[in-house]
Parts: C-alpha cells; structure tokens; sequence
C-alpha cells in the first residue's frame, strides 16, 4: 500500500491526506518529524519536505500538488473536473489556498526559528499583508459548496483549518462568509473533517 509520510499540523499533508480519502485511494499515513531529517523521508525526497507519497516499488511523489494531480489520475479524475474551465477553477482555488499556506507558514517560521531579538517585523506584516489579502478575496467570494467537492475545495479547508490552528482569533475577523464556509465544509464531509489538524 503506498504510504503518505506526514505531519499532522502540515495543511499541504492534510490536503493530501484529505484527497487520497475523497478519491477512494487507500494509503498508509505515515506520520514523520522532518525537523529530525528521518532516513524513509530524506532518502525518498531530498528535499526533506512532507508530505512525500511513496508508492509501492519504491517511487516517490512529492510536493503536495503533484500529488494531488496523482491521485487524481489514480482514482479515475474524482478529484479535479474534466471539463477545462472547471478544472482551472478548481487548480486556481487549490494554488491560492496553498499559497495562503506559504505565507502564514513563513509567519510562523519567522518566530519560531528566530530569538525575539532577530524576529523582522517588516517581514511579518508582509506576509500578514498577502494572507488578509486572500482571505478578503475568498471572503468576497466563497467557492460554492456541496457534496461533491474537487481539490480546491479540499486545498481551502486545509488552508483554513491550518490559520486556525495557528491564528485562532485573528484570522476570522470580518470574514463570517468564509467562517460559516469553513464549518459547512466539515458539516457536509465529516470524514475529511476528521483529518484537520484541531
């Protein structure tokens, strides 16, 4: 069975685990530390960079986006649309989700691996500034939600769960169109819900 190596606070790791359930593709979640640069995971991607999908004989996928579009492939297109202008629509939202991923992330990193001292501020409100940015414009415009879903719509509840996980409080001011987007998202698939980092 292939294994997805993952962290569970990684909204790319989520979104991967997320869609790899969503498409009926069975995979071993391998739960990995990459700050500690294990063997499986450096040795299948030399990036060191979760999550990373090993398949069967040994092959590795990485980067959560080339992932998804396996998956998609694998499971027969349950994943993204087959109709073009869908399937951007679809990618675009999955692109902005993962790069609203990018800059919180580099916000949290900004603290975590610097002392107080060495934190620059600059550089935390620039990034602050890109995620307002994309969570006005997703606010102004939630993707339309049901049943089925695609991957950007998988991309988004990982991205949002992951601006709770790490700016509860703050990120949702204002936003009540993508905070009620959000908890409808994990009323209709409870089952993908069950893999937010919490």
């Amino acid at each position: 069975m292939p294994k997805i190596l993952y962290s569970p606070a990684s909204p790319y790791s989520t979104k991967v685990r997320m869609a790899a359930l969503y498409a009926g593709v069975p995979v071993e979640n391998v739960l990995v530390d990459s700050n500690a640069e294990p063997v499986e995971l450096v040795s299948a991607n030399p990036l060191g960079k979760i999550p990373t999908l090993i398949l069967d004989d040994g092959k590795a996928i990485f980067d959560s986006r080339v992932i998804t579009q396996y998956l998609n492939r694998m499971s027969g297109n349950k994943i993204f649309p087959r109709n073009a202008e869908k399937r951007l629509e679809a990618e675009q939202l999955e692109s902005v989700a993962d790069g609203l991923c990018d800059v919180l992330l580099a916000h949290v990193y900004e603290r975590r691996f610097h002392p107080e001292e060495k934190i620059h501020q600059p550089w935390l409100d620039r990034q602050w500034g890109k995620a307002t940015r994309v969570l006005d414009h997703l606010n102004a415009a939630p993707p339309r939600l049901g049943k089925k879903i695609h991957g950007g719509h998988i991309a988004l509840a990982a991205a949002l769960a992951y601006a709770s996980l790490r700016f509860e409080g703050k990120w949702e001011k204002g936003r009540s169109k993508l905070k009620r987007w959000q908890k409808r998202f994990e009323e209709l698939h409870p089952d993908l819900a069950a893999l937010l980092p919490k």
